[in-house]
């Protein structure tokens, strides 16, 4: 069984941003971290930081399919979320307008998301930041190690 564990953040909305996943195997013996990465950009938004941070642990775990069995995503963004089990059934019925009409934001990362994910079976859950979940630590920690290192 595959958990991912992701975080996005910015330094400043917009800023400098990081992104990081931590990618976990249960076992029966415990949890193993298999794969972990971090990136950053100069000039971002927090949201696109948390969507980039799950489209980077999909494409990773597409290059690995073996491990893509069972897998769950952990997020502490609602937006993102909310925005991929609710909201985008809609965005995409209304030709990726929101409810006011507008357009939606982020859609490129969005389309992306969407057609990586459509590839698994992912069980998408939110966990409360800052909160001491291991994990979701660790990829806070790898967030802010990526915005430092290009500021």
């Amino acid at each position: 069984m595959i958990h991912i564990y992701t975080d996005g953040g910015c330094s400043g909305n917009p800023g400098p941003g990081g992104w990081a996943y931590v990618m976990v195997q249960k076992t029966f013996q415990g949890s193993v971290v298999v794969a972990e990465e971090l990136g950053g950009e100069k000039s971002t938004t927090n949201n696109r930081m948390e969507l980039l941070a799950v489209i980077c642990a999909l494409k990773a775990l597409k290059v690995n399919l073996d491990l893509s069995r069972n897998l769950t995503l952990y997020t502490d963004s609602q937006y993102v979320q909310k925005g991929i089990t609710e909201w985008i059934h809609n965005w995409k019925r209304n030709s990726w307008r929101t409810s006011d009409k507008k357009p939606v934001k982020n859609q490129d990362l969005w389309v992306e998301l969407d057609t990586l994910a459509s590839g698994f079976s992912v069980t998408w859950r939110w966990v409360k930041g800052h909160a001491g979940n291991e994990y979701n630590e660790r990829c806070d920690a790898l967030t802010q190690q990526a915005i430092a290192s290009i500021r």
